[in-house]
């Protein structure tokens, strides 16, 4: 009997571990549709009263996912992207309710799990703290910035979003000849799988970054 009710629980325990396996499978791919949406909207429209019309509504979509996956950094992590990206659209003070909530969304994901998406957490939050303006209007603080990116770099030293974002910081700062060698660094990096349009328009914002830093240098 006792061994037949082993039997039972390790069956249920399998089964178990099974249908958590595929909760998490349709969560990520869930997150893929997310990426995969946000670069079209980003890198192939062009109108931004379109592009702010598309974010809202694949915001609507991230929120959903990261409502009924409360326990996961990463749909949180795509909400907050999807939000800041829809900010940077924007702009102007009407932003700031996004990228204060794209925060918080970013804070609460490296609570859960700060390796989700290779650290991704640290790249986006550390691009608002430069990007958001300072108090008394915003919550920018560039030291904040400076050590969350280079936490992320450390994280991933080879990847084309940490490395772009790191040197765009350092464009910020007007470091000029520290950008162009990170920058240089994320051209270097490999082709993300399933990410080719994102990774194009990437490359693209790499390219325009460098020829500023060109311009600044000569």
């Amino acid at each position: 009997m006792l061994k037949k009710l082993a039997q039972i629980a390790l069956i249920t325990i399998s089964l178990s571990a099974v249908s958590l396996n595929a909760s998490a499978e349709t969560m990520m791919d869930s997150v893929h549709s997310l990426q995969t949406q946000w670069a079209e909207i980003k890198y192939q429209t062009f109108d931004e009263d379109d592009q702010v019309k598309k974010l809202t509504a694949l915001a609507d979509e991230a929120k959903t996912l990261s409502e009924s996956h409360p326990n996961d950094a990463e749909p949180k992590i795509w909400y907050g992207i999807i939000l800041s990206t829809r900010a940077g659209v924007k702009g102007g003070l009407g932003a700031l309710k996004d990228v204060k909530h794209a925060k918080k969304l970013f804070e609460d994901a490296l609570k859960l799990n700060p390796n989700a998406l290779d650290g991704s957490a640290y790249t986006s939050l550390g691009a608002l703290y430069y990007q958001v303006p300072g108090w008394p209007i915003g919550f920018g603080d560039d030291d904040k910035a400076e050590e969350l990116l280079k936490k992320s770099v450390t994280m991933n030293p080879d990847s084309i979003d940490s490395l772009y974002f790191y040197g765009e910081y350092l464009v910020d700062q007007k470091r000029y000849a520290e950008a162009e060698q990170v920058l240089q660094h994320a051209l270097k990096a490999a082709p993300r799988p399933n990410r080719k349009v994102a990774d194009a328009g990437r490359r693209q914002e790499i390219q325009s970054s460098l020829s500023t830093i060109k311009d600044k240098l000569n």
